[in-house]
């Protein structure tokens, strides 16, 4: 089983049980099944592939009338230093 003997298999139950005690193990193996069995039936019941969406609908676009043009503003003049050399 996946290339581990008994050893191997005593010593990970031995850590697991360690880890969660005694008193978890069973609630553990019953969560650990039912997800399995959610697992598989999800398996089962997703046979048909996945669903594509619905193609989207067309809209129609309305164009607005073009806006007047608007003369552009001249740009501000760069500024001039005030600076004297003396």
């Amino acid at each position: 089983m996946f290339g581990m003997g008994a050893s191997e298999l005593m010593i990970i139950l031995v850590i697991v049980l360690l880890l969660f005690g005694a008193s978890k193990l069973p609630e553990l193996g019953r969560s650990l099944g039912s997800g399995l069995s959610n697992f598989k039936k999800g398996l089962k019941e997703g046979d048909d592939g996945p669903t594509l969406p619905a193609p989207p609908t067309r809209v129609t676009r309305v164009e607005e009338p073009p806006k007047a043009a608007v003369p552009a503003e001249a740009p501000p003049a760069p500024p001039t230093s005030n600076t004297s050399d003396s």
